[in-house]
């Protein structure tokens, strides 16, 4: 009825936003695991979960309690299905200890929640749309504007009742009329029988059911291999396809031509409805979630083949697998113990195995290694210190994650599985080394946070498309890099300035279909040292010629390729950015320039054509910036835009910056489109020039702990001699105080204050 859909408008407007301190949502499905929801409202506050593995509930709850006390906060609880009284009374307790007016929004299909919940007088049921609600999001989900209603108006209406004015019904339907463009086809899906069929158990699966089967082949085999995940699971674009092509459902010839054919696939789900809540971030990651009805409709269609068991919530006890060997994908929740595997030791034909939550002891193991048929093991998170060398056995498997787990070594023996096609290693952090050399197959790798790991054999993967991270130890790992060049997406190299010598080259340039990069340019340990012997903790002038010297010969080799859409540098130890290198980016849309901390000009960025964003942080020795960072300089033409497509722009922790050089009445135009600027910790800055005002900025936020900071004075509201100038911004926030400058105050009338934390639910 569209509960998660309201619940997010109000989760992400403005208002909210401003009003309270702390927003935190939480998908809770069934069941009510309050540990997990715990660790989800610690990781929402943003902190690091130290206690990730304690299973204390007091321990959690005690935590929470004290990161919240006296904050003012909004906990979204979304699709709650069955706390009983002491289970929430238990949970509800470190809430007390927030601000007044604080709010807990629960969305939920029971009524009952709000009676455990004693939100009897705060309950808002949603009803069915309107017929002529519902006959608009259909028309809209099927594409269709105003002068073709009138075309299939008549028969548009008899469609939309059978929606019974269930949203995701109407969008669903609408969807699956996109390709239909006669009334005969029209009138077909009117006509159809699915709408008579008793058995489908509930009324919304008939137009599930009918966008279903309107799917080719490759689709259906796509959409209804996703019931493999959990309700509310977040769906990553790309390791979904690098699923589907484990399992070999999208038959092209090639790899590229597969993934391409993975993205249509992914695309034409979204587009029909299936997928929902569809994010793009800024580094190009695509990531959907499915609605739970459609959810229940897929486990509807595949209860034979795919199997979700939630051991916690007691779904194994007694179970007898029916049809043991028509199963093939399999996923275990919240397995603790090796003997609850046993009931599924027959099901020999297993292509898929995942466990979620789990702790996976070597008897365990070992019946997992006598699934010979695997095409797909995830066992992240898993608790798992050994991997017995048997795993060489599992010749089939294409996808392999044993990310987040303490191993200590790979087995020699997994070399032997030459069909894989992905390995994810991510946050193995003790793991040394990882022989990839007969690996021939393998086209993605993910070994973030495997700062030890050395990639033995690297270079002879000259088909490889993903590594997310390149650990460089100074062992000529960036010559591995350097055939490479089908690398693709996100690309993150660490300590990237620990070369062993100028021959060592990465060829990053020729990487053309990469399009996010992070360069950490750590220097050489010597480097190092010899900075941090400096007595001013700064390096003197013959450090600095001898060090410019070097990054003179490693810019060239490091330079990226010209194509990238986002950058991120860090640890650059010169003292002015390489102008040559910026001047190529044409396509570039996100710049990140941080603890550079000898840096004391800035290459002229106002000239990137493509540039939105732009954070500068920790930029310790920069005392001004000139015109020369917005791209001026003498005999500029007075057409010139410096920064024409940017609009977010954050200085953090410049704590030297004292000028930023304004332009006077000259006619060049900058920053046309900048709507969010962001002062953070810039305490010896004296004023932000006039050119900012002539912006479309709608966010204004100066923040500085240090007692003595300019900024804060004189824009603050009572008394700052430069408020009139930025009195118009929509919002302020100087320091800890929010100014809303629009029709309604958020801390106004238009939001109530109930001296309480107060439980509002969305039936």
């Amino acid at each position: 009825m569209g509960k998660t859909t309201l619940s997010q408008l109000v989760y992400n407007d403005e208002k909210v936003k401003a009003h309270f301190e702390h927003r935190i949502w939480v998908c809770v499905s069934d069941p009510f695991d309050e540990i997990k929801i715990a660790k989800a409202i610690i990781e929402g506050l943003g902190k690091d979960n130290t206690s990730r593995n304690s299973n204390e509930l007091q321990t959690l709850l005690q935590w929470i309690y004290e990161l919240i006390e006296g904050k003012k906060l909004l906990l979204i609880l979304d699709d709650v299905w069955n706390p009983n009284r002491d289970q929430w009374e238990e949970f509800i307790k470190p809430f007390r200890s927030c601000a007044v007016g604080s709010r807990v929004l629960v969305t939920t299909r029971k009524d009952e929640v709000a009676t455990v919940m004693k939100a009897t007088t705060h309950k808002l049921y949603l009803k069915e749309l309107n017929e002529e609600l519902c006959l608009s999001l259909f028309y809209y989900s099927a594409g269709i504007d105003e002068s073709e209603c009138k075309m299939f108006e008549a028969i548009g209406k008899q469609i939309v009742k059978k929606c019974k004015g269930l949203p995701l019904a109407a969008k669903t339907l609408g969807s699956h009329m996109r390709d239909k463009i006669t009334i005969k086809e029209w009138r077909d899906v009117l006509n159809s029988e699915i709408w008579e069929l008793e058995e489908i158990e509930q009324y919304v699966f008939r137009p599930l059911l009918l966008s279903y089967h309107d799917l080719p082949p490759i689709l259906k085999r796509c959409l209804l291999f996703c019931v493999i995940f959990p309700k509310d699971y977040l769906l990553d674009r790309d390791n979904l396809i690098e699923l589907w092509m484990a399992q070999d459902y999208l038959n092209e010839e090639g790899r590229k031509e597969k993934r391409i054919k993975g993205q249509k696939c992914f695309h034409d789900l979204l587009m029909r409805s299936f997928f929902q809540e569809f994010m793009v971030d800024e580094y190009g990651e695509t990531s959907c979630k499915m609605h739970d009805i459609v959810h229940d409709f897929l486990q509807y269609l595949t209860k034979k083949e795919c199997l979700i068991v939630d051991f916690k919530a007691g779904d194994s006890e007694g179970m007898v697998v029916p049809d043991v060997d028509k199963v093939r994908h399999l996923t275990l929740m919240q397995l603790s113990q090796s003997e609850l595997l046993a009931s599924f030791r027959n099901c020999k034909h297993l292509r898929t195995l995942i466990a979620f939550d789990s702790s996976i002891d070597s008897t365990c193991l070992e019946l997992v290694l006598q699934l010979k048929c695997l095409r797909t093991l995830n066992l992240s998170k898993s608790n798992i210190e050994e991997i017995p060398r048997e795993m060489g056995g599992l010749i089939h498997l294409r996808y392999l994650d044993l990310s987040h787990n303490d191993l200590k070594e790979l087995p020699n023996a997994l070399s032997s599985l030459y069909n894989l096609q992905t390995l994810r290693l991510v946050k193995c952090s003790h793991l040394k080394k990882v022989d990839l050399a007969r690996l021939i197959n393998i086209r993605h790798l993910y070994v973030e946070g495997c700062e030890h790991l050395k990639l033995m054999g690297l270079s002879r993967l000259i088909n490889l498309e993903t590594l997310d991270t390149l650990y460089v130890h100074g062992d000529g790992e960036l010559g591995d890099l350097k055939n490479l060049n089908q690398l693709q997406g996100c690309l993150a190299i660490k300590n990237a300035g620990r070369l062993t010598s100028e021959s060592e080259q990465p060829n990053l340039v020729n990487k053309v279909n990469l399009l996010h990069l992070t360069l950490d340019l750590e220097c050489r340990a010597e480097a190092e040292a010899e900075r941090v012997s400096s007595s001013s903790g700064s390096l003197n002038d013959d450090q600095q010629r001898q060090i410019e010297e070097m990054i003179s010969r490693y810019e060239e080799i490091l330079r990226p390729p010209p194509g990238l859409e986002s950058l991120s540098i860090t640890s650059y130890i010169g003292r002015s950015l390489c102008s040559d290198w910026f001047l190529s980016f044409h396509s570039l849309r996100w710049l990140t320039l941080g603890f550079c901390f000898n840096c004391k000009f800035l290459p002229p960025l106002g000239k990137l054509p493509s540039l939105e964003s732009l954070n500068l942080v920790h930029l310790s020795a920069l005392e001004k910036l000139g015109v020369e960072f917005l791209g001026i300089e003498p005999g500029t033409p007075t057409s010139f835009i410096s920064f024409p497509k940017l609009k977010q722009l954050a200085f953090n922790w410049i704590p030297a910056l004292k000028e930023w050089e304004g332009v006077g009445d000259c006619s060049w135009e900058i920053m046309p489109r900048l709507s969010s600027l962001g002062v953070y910790e810039c305490p010896s800055l004296k004023a932000l020039p006039d050119f900012l005002w002539r912006t479309p900025l709608r966010k204004l936020h100066i923040r500085d702990i240090a007692s003595d900071a300019i900024l804060p004075n004189v824009y603050q509201r009572e008394g700052g001699e430069e408020w009139p100038k930025i009195s118009h911004i929509p919002e302020i926030r100087i320091g800890n105080h929010w100014i809303y400058n629009e029709e309604q105050d958020p801390k106004g009338d238009d939001i109530e204050v109930i001296p309480r934390v107060t439980s509002c639910v969305i039936c």
